[in-house]
Parts: C-alpha cells; sequence; structure tokens
C-alpha cells in the first residue's frame, strides 16, 4: 500500500476495496458454538442474565447492563448455554474476557418480543433512547459507545445537528459502502427514528467522493421515503477524513474543543451501521446480534462482505472466503492503519469487528530500521489533529509530562499518518499511544494533589478564622460589663 499523495491533515492511499465489493453481501456460515465476550461496549461489562445448562432462543437477552455505560446483550442463535468464563477476544488481546458460550442447535428459534417493534413517532424522545437501549445498539464505527448513552447526552432544547458517517475511510473496510449500496433504505429509516428521537431539525449523510453507487442508492431511498430534512455531504476521500472530529469539521465548518464532545457544540453523530442497527430493531425487533464483516486481503482466497452474527469465529469467516492462501502473513481486525494484528483466527466476532484482513507482503508496508528524526516535517502536514508528532516524540526521551499535555499528546487519535509518512521509520502512532496512559495517570496526580492542596489551604484558612472568632469571644467574655465597646 502506497500513498499516492500527502495533504494538509491526512493522507490519499489506496483504497483497496475493489475485490471486496464485487460480489453483494453474503450470509455467513452458521457455526457449532458461540462466544460472546460480555464487554463489547465501551465502559462496563454486561451481567449475566442466564447460566450454564440454560436454553436461550435468538434474540433473547442473555446479558443486563450494568450501571452506568453499559450495554444489552443478546444470543444470536437458539440453543444451551454450555459455559460463562473467560475467551480469548479479539479486542482483549491481554488477557481473556468473560463470556457466555451457546452451543447452536441449529433451530434458530425466536424470542418473542411483543415489545420491540414499535412506531418511533408515537413514543417520546426519551422512552425512544430507552427503547434503543434495550436493542444492545453501540456505535458499528468503532468506538462501541453505547448509542442510548449517546443519545441521552444530546438531547437538548432545539434538538442537535444529526450527522451519520458513511465516510469509510481507511483502506480494506468495504462493509459501511456495502450496506449503504444495499440496505439504504434501513439507513434513511433509521435516520428519520433518530430525528425523531433528537427532536434534530435535519440529517446529514457524509460519505465519500469514491463511492457513487452508495451515493445513488442513498438518493433513491431519501427520495422514497420522502423526508427533505435529510441530505447527503459528499466528502474528499482523504484518510482519515471519516475520524468523528475531522469529519464534524469537514461538513460545518466547526471544531469541537479539544477537551469537549460534538454534543458542545450541538452535534450528534452516528455511524451508518449504527443508524441501520436502529432501524432493524425498531421496524424488525431484530437486536444487535449480527453486523458485516469485511474479509479481505491477499491471504484470503475470495474477498467480500459477510453479514456476520456476533460471536462467530473468524476461522469460520476465513473458511467462507475459500480459506487462506500460501501468501498469508498477518492477521488484522480493522483497516491496516488503525487496526489489531491478531495472533491465530480462533476468536470471535465482536460488535467492534468490522474488518478481517488476511495479510501478505503485497498488503503490509515492511517498516524498515528506525533512524534519528531529521525534522523533515511530513508528520506534522499530514497530522489530522494537527499537532507537532516530532516535538511530542522528543519530548518522550526522557518523559516530559507537562510538554506532552502542552502539545496536545491526548488529542492524537492514533491514526497512523505520522508512521507512514516517517522516513526515519519512527514508530511515533505506536509511542504515543503507549504514553497516553502514563500521561493520563501523571495529569491525574498533579489533579489529586492540587485538590488536596486546595483542601489544605482552605482547612488552614477555616481553622484561622474560628482561631480570631474564638479569640475575639473571650476578649468580649473578659471585657468589663461598665467599659464601654469601641
Amino acid at each position: 500500500m502506497t500513498a499516492r499523495e500527502l495533504v494538509t491533515g491526512g493522507l490519499r492511499l489506496e483504497a483497496h476495496k475493489q475485490r471486496s465489493t464485487k460480489a453483494p453481501i453474503r450470509a455467513a456460515s452458521l457455526t457449532e458454538r458461540y462466544v460472546i465476550p460480555l464487554d463489547q461496549n465501551s465502559g462496563l461489562p454486561a451481567l449475566p442474565l442466564v447460566k450454564p445448562s440454560d436454553r436461550v432462543r435468538m434474540w433473547q437477552p442473555i446479558a443486563q447492563p450494568a450501571p452506568g455505560i453499559s450495554a444489552w446483550l443478546h444470543s444470536p442463535v437458539s440453543g444451551e448455554v454450555i459455559a460463562i468464563e473467560p475467551r480469548p477476544a479479539p479486542h482483549r488481546l491481554g488477557a481473556p474476557t468473560l463470556s457466555i458460550v451457546i452451543a447452536n442447535d441449529g433451530r434458530d428459534e425466536r424470542f418473542e418480543n411483543a415489545a420491540a417493534v414499535c412506531s418511533f413517532e408515537q413514543i417520546s424522545p426519551i422512552e425512544a433512547c430507552e427503547h434503543i437501549a434495550r436493542g444492545g445498539i453501540v456505535g458499528l464505527g468503532g468506538a462501541v459507545f453505547p448509542t442510548a448513552n449517546k443519545l441521552a447526552s444530546s438531547l437538548c432544547e432545539n434538538g442537535p445537528l444529526l450527522l451519520l458517517n458513511g465516510a469509510e475511510c481507511e483502506p480494506y473496510i468495504s462493509c459501511d459502502e456495502m450496506l449503504m449500496r444495499e440496505r439504504a433504505e434501513d439507513i434513511v429509516f433509521g435516520a428519520r427514528a433518530l430525528l425523531h428521537s433528537l427532536s434534530a431539525p435535519n440529517c446529514t449523510i457524509a460519505i465519500e467522493d469514491n463511492v457513487p453507487e452508495a451515493q445513488a442508492a442513498l438518493l433513491r431511498a431519501i427520495e422514497q421515503a420522502g423526508d427533505s430534512r435529510i441530505r447527503i455531504k459528499v466528502v474528499p476521500a482523504i484518510y482519515p477524513a471519516g475520524g468523528e472530529r475531522q469529519l464534524i469539521a469537514t461538513v460545518f465548518g466547526v471544531e469541537v474543543p479539544h477537551d469537549g464532545l460534538p454534543s458542545d457544540i450541538g452535534i450528534v453523530s452516528h455511524n451508518v451501521g449504527t443508524v441501520a442497527a436502529i432501524a432493524r430493531w425498531i421496524r424488525d425487533g431484530q437486536p444487535l446480534v449480527s453486523r458485516i464483516v469485511t474479509v479481505t486481503g491477499d491471504g484470503v482466497t475470495e474477498a467480500g462482505n459477510w453479514e456476520t452474527r456476533i460471536g462467530t469465529p473468524f476461522s469460520s469467516l476465513i473458511a467462507d472466503g475459500g480459506g487462506y492462501t500460501e501468501r498469508m502473513a498477518r492477521l488484522i481486525m480493522g483497516g491496516s492503519m488503525m487496526g489489531t494484528s491478531l495472533p491465530h483466527d480462533d476468536l470471535p466476532v465482536v460488535k467492534a469487528t468490522n474488518c478481517i484482513i488476511a495479510a501478505s507482503a503485497l498488503d503490509l508496508q515492511p517498516r524498515g530500521a528506525e533512524m534519528p528524526c531529521i525534522r523533515c516535517g511530513n508528520c506534522s502536514q499530514v497530522c489530522p489533529a494537527f499537532l507537532l508528532p516530532q516535538q511530542l516524540h522528543w519530548y518522550l526521551q526522557p518523559f516530559d509530562g507537562d510538554q506532552l499535555a502542552r502539545h496536545g499528546l491526548l488529542d492524537c487519535i492514533e491514526c497512523g499518518c505520522c508512521d507512514y509518512v516517517c522516513p526515519s521509520q519512527i514508530p511515533l502512532a505506536e509511542r504515543f499511544r503507549e504514553a497516553k496512559p502514563l500521561l493520563t495517570r501523571e495529569l491525574d496526580a498533579h489533579r489529586t494533589a492540587d485538590a488536596a492542596r486546595a483542601r489544605f489551604l482552605a482547612r488552614n484558612e477555616r481553622l484561622a478564622r474560628l482561631e480570631a472568632e474564638h479569640r475575639a469571644k473571650l476578649a468580649e467574655k473578659r471585657r468589663p460589663k461598665n467599659e464601654p465597646t469601641s
């Protein structure tokens, strides 16, 4: 993969999506067992509602949200719970994560939930948020933040501007493009449901300028729905234009504060896949038990996109793609820029799994020996957060928390643009990723110390005031009764 052009705030990259978009979306093969990790969302893991030996039906709730930020989980198949135990997962490679293991009986007996299907126009925005929460919907663009929590925090008197993110800028991933091509009506239905839920005045669907078939499908769906509140905004195909903050700046011409959220400036953003999942839940009663996964790379025989049930082993998807080629070298979950290398394919598809790359040497950019920084400035030119990566790298050696905070290390989105263009082969994004937790802990320690210092000073001032008041009272008591007060 080679960069065709360096642009301010990003890169023009080879898309590598032709192979995976030739065939329509297909249904992934069913497997004997499904592993459902309990921590498939930002925030706290869900709490099991079932126990081993319980029989479950397809779409049945099997775990409820923990207090705070969390999300429901549902069974993708009917069958028997055979274990609740730690299992390896692609989003938690450091240690196994507690998971519900279900043996598939092959019957797909559906859990009947009469309250699942509803007319979104007939419920209040708060009720709509609560209903969406029951579907286990999370952000499918990568962050997997519980959608209901995001909606609830965005409710305001006049309604926020609604932005749907269809700018699938990272190479190799094509699940959103195929969704927009083939299921545009789901996206439009979900957009109308969100417009009602948020009391939003309008909705903008942002897509890149290199997906004309997706744009045409969305225009047809919008025309068919007859909803003038929904419009399409075409943006340049520049990586990482699909980042939430970068897309908001491109579409609306405003910046999200570095320490704030889009809701702080009256905007709420959702991935098109998330919105389609909302449509299937409200209209059809189907909770989030499956998602589209791109399987691609020179290391797999046949690339494509598969509608895949959560918990499906990666190995089963690779088999659907005809198996590995002899050139297979590395397995990656996600895109080639921000994806995670995996040790093996005995891992389950989770809600965050948008792409599996079976990469060969042709797909990978070889990294040479690291050399000293030559201060060329390429990394600063392409940084979408407009940081100075070379300065950040300088302050990492030795670690200077004050300067790293001042130069915005925590604003780094870890897109890898600086790595890609560095002629000295310095793994900048990796080092920034490792440094962020250290800086966060240091800043937290400073805040704790500042708070303790403030409490100490306030205590001393209070004691001094009480001492003065006590002395004044004693002096008043000791004054002779006939002595006039001054």
